[in-house]
């Protein structure tokens, strides 16, 4: 019996996210109900995130705006966190607004990353006390 194959290494990478800080994505652009992913990095010469379901409205404290209450349905540490609009972008549907925001994240960091096939996190996110995601540029703008 041969044994599975090894996943590739993990890498921490920190760049800049060229996109997601200055995106405007409204509350109304997502419903309850919704597949949605939050960008991480690479994996494997693709973009790589945490897939995760729209459950209800919730404020968003760290940048005092309306956010949404996401399950991650693969459990983990915390299985509930709340996040802004701008980090999500939509899986369940074929939305031209996440498809150009997705397009433009893969021209961008994709050629940074050409030839390396460890899942590469780009350190762009934390989960605070409250259970609310939260992007570096909320953190450091004092949102």
């Amino acid at each position: 019996m041969s044994q599975p194959p090894t996943p590739p290494a993990s890498a921490f990478a920190p760049v800049p996210d060229p996109l997601t800080p200055d995106r405007d994505i409204t509350h109304g652009h997502f419903q309850a109900g919704d597949t949605v992913v939050v960008l991480k990095g690479i994996a494997g010469g693709e973009l790589w995130g945490d897939a995760m379901r729209v459950v209800a409205p919730s404020w968003h404290t760290p940048t005092d705006e309306d956010g949404w209450r996401l399950r991650d349905s693969t459990g983990g540490a915390q299985s509930y966190v709340t996040a802004h609009p701008r980090y999500l972008a939509h899986l369940s549907r074929r939305c031209p607004d996440c498809l150009i925001y997705l397009r433009a994240m893969e021209d961008s960091l994709l050629p940074q990353f050409a030839g390396r096939d460890e899942l590469i996190d780009c350190g762009w996110y934390t989960v605070t006390a409250l259970g609310q995601l939260v992007h570096i540029a909320d953190i450091r703008s004092g949102r």
